[in-house]
């Protein structure tokens, strides 16, 4: 079963980490949100485009302020808050079969996850993605499969799980099944068609 990290997994808030940020480097929110959401930056962090070094020195050149990796992951950790109720539900799936983490965001972003969302690990431990690894964003179906492969699990036996139709479409174009995430009981449904629990 593979999951989508923000708005299933976690909450995530844009604004508490745009404004995070912005104070911790004596910027404006504006300008913070302009840079990592209007200057194409992020998307090509997603896209694996760019480096964690070269993402965090092209965010600083927009914003004409040094942004450090520490400023960068305490900015997204305040913005993050894990679901317990679909955390819970993971860790029981994971007991009868495999799960795993794909989440649109760079490297940066996968290596830092521990950092971010502690209550992930270990579960999610070597099995928490970004599709910055895979050279592509969702819902680019390559990425799905280039997931899977790495999963070592066929893409006909994997459950993908997101908030975003889109991201959903291209799970299925890729051969997987795909769930479009709105609630938990509708999620447990979706479970109860496979037998799991």
């Amino acid at each position: 079963m593979l999951f989508d990290l923000d708005d299933v997994l976690v909450d995530y808030d844009r604004s508490i980490r745009v404004s995070h940020l912005a104070q911790a480097i004596g910027s404006t929110a504006q300008a913070v949100h302009a840079a990592i959401y209007e200057s194409g930056i992020e998307d090509a962090a997603d896209r694996g485009a760019l480096t964690p070094q070269a993402y965090l020195d092209a965010l600083g050149a927009q914003l004409q302020r040094r942004i450090s990796e520490e400023n960068w992951t305490a900015a997204r950790h305040a913005a993050t808050r894990v679901r317990p109720d679909v955390l819970a539900l993971a860790r029981r799936v994971a007991r009868s079969i495999p799960i795993a983490l794909l989440t649109n965001n760079g490297v940066l972003m996968a290596r830092q996850l521990p950092l971010i969302v502690p209550s992930l690990f270990p579960l999610f431990a070597g099995r928490a993605f970004a599709t910055a690894e895979f050279g592509a964003s969702k819902p680019d179906p390559g990425v799905y499969i280039a997931c899977v492969e790495r999963l070592g699990v066929p893409p006909e036996t994997t459950l993908f799980v997101d908030d975003n139709e889109a991201n959903v479409q291209g799970a299925l174009a890729a051969g997987l099944h795909a769930h479009h995430y709105r609630d938990l009981t509708a999620l447990l449904r979706e479970l109860d068609r496979f037998h799991l629990p």
